[in-house]
């Protein structure tokens, strides 16, 4: 994956004397102190990260934590007071006053805010080609790309009517679209969707989602909302006090947090819609190949003390699942014969999921499946794995890697 910002060491103290703040953090105060005695405030602390190419990072914390901080340092609308922001390879923090600009303008699509920051007296249609206006893009033009995104974002229609005679969904959306208008690589999004109503809030995630699909943007998105973090990042930093408590993608937070303090964010967390089949998967203990006889397929059940197998090709192709007791009861009616043939009725057609699904997906595939585990397949479907009863119940309420059990509520769900 190709690196497209990269952080290094970055800290902001807001106050006269941020050194003294500096030197306080390095010999281990917190926050707190730092603001009792020295009046200097911590907004972000020594932080380094790396965003990825065309991915979804989102910046994740409770108020104060630094996150919207951290994130309007990426563009230097706060100017950091140590560290680096290399961004396509260009450190910004060394930047003067109009290289910034350019760079802005060449690399990013502005902010996309709680608040829509739209203007008022200018219609929908104004409003999204005012980033394009203020790179001094001639007007045809730029009505023409402002009308092609807002189709995108589902306005069409609306291009003559002003923010108030819009609904907040809809104003968001103007937002949303003047961001993307002007077709930088990169989209910074601050607590996009915190003020809309909950459906309109989960429809516009979803249409984030789909435009990123089409655009490839590489998009920093900041929120509080830890079911929208894990919805949205293709990876997450959840951060306290100004610093990085932990980075990774949902599956790899839920399971193995790095602190009691990211342990306490994620306990009320649902891990069947954030885990995967591939997350709980067991390498299968032995498989049966297509060519293999009875007596053959029957030793590899009994040497791994197996219920079932899985048959596959040469290639782990998936070609069925065979159950011990019907191939025992198979061998014994032609026990008498030196080569036992193969019947296809011993075949079934075995239960069988995606890696990527998701584990409240597994669950109602594993009840719905009639023989044996589920095989975990890849997209050309060769067998990757196996899901027993008990992986599941161990991905719902067993420990992490820690030792520390999961919250008592997962507890039950394993139960239902």
């Amino acid at each position: 994956m190709k690196e497209k910002i990269v952080v290094k060491s970055l800290s902001k103290i807001f106050g006269r004397n941020p050194q003294k703040a500096i030197e306080a953090l390095r010999e281990g105060k917190s926050k707190a102190q730092i603001l009792k005695e020295h009046r200097q405030v911590v907004g972000v602390d020594n932080v380094s990260f790396t965003v990825y190419e065309k991915e979804i990072f989102v910046l994740m914390g409770l108020s104060g934590s630094g996150k919207s901080t951290l994130e309007r340092l990426l563009n230097r609308l706060h100017e950091p007071t140590s560290g680096q922001i290399i961004i396509d390879g260009t450190d910004i923090t060394k930047l003067g006053q109009k290289e910034l600009r350019e760079f802005r303008r060449s690399h990013f699509c502005g902010m996309v805010f709680q608040n829509f920051a739209i203007l008022p007296h200018r219609t929908v249609l104004e409003n999204v080609e005012f980033g394009l206006e203020l790179q001094g893009v001639e007007k045809e033009k730029r009505r023409k790309e402002a009308r092609k995104v807002i189709k995108q974002v589902g306005l069409e229609g609306n291009e003559e009517s002003y923010p108030s005679e819009l609904s907040g969904g809809m104003q968001q959306r103007v937002g949303l679209a003047r961001g993307l208008a002007v077709d930088a690589s990169i989209l910074l999004m601050d607590e996009a969707f915190s003020a809309l109503d909950p459906l309109i809030r989960r429809q516009m995630q979803d249409e984030l989602l789909e435009l990123q699909d089409k655009m490839k943007k590489t998009i920093v998105f900041v929120t509080h909302d830890l079911d929208e973090a894990f919805r949205l990042g293709d990876r997450i930093a959840i951060m306290k006090d100004g610093r990085i408590e932990q980075t990774g993608t949902a599956e790899e937070i839920i399971s193995n947090p790095a602190s009691d303090y990211v342990r306490a964010f994620v306990e009320d967390m649902n891990r069947a819609a954030v885990l995967t089949a591939g997350n709980i998967m067991e390498a299968p203990k032995e498989r049966a190949f297509f060519g293999d006889g009875p007596r053959t397929i029957f030793r590899k059940i009994r040497r791994n003390n197996l219920t079932g197998i899985f048959v596959t090709d040469t290639k782990r192709e998936l070609k069925g699942y065979i159950r011990v007791s019907e191939l025992v009861e198979h061998i014994n009616r032609h026990k008498d014969k030196e080569s036992i043939p193969m019947e296809k009725g011993l075949f079934h057609e075995p239960g069988r999921v995606h890696k990527d699904m998701p584990l409240n997906e597994v669950i109602n595939a594993y009840n719905e499946n009639q023989y044996g585990p589920l095989a975990v397949v890849d997209d050309k479907d060769r067998l990757e794995g196996v899901i027993v009863r008990g992986a599941i119940i161990s991905a719902l309420a067993g420990e992490d890697d820690s030792g520390k059990e999961a919250p008592a509520r997962l507890k039950e769900e394993s139960k239902k």
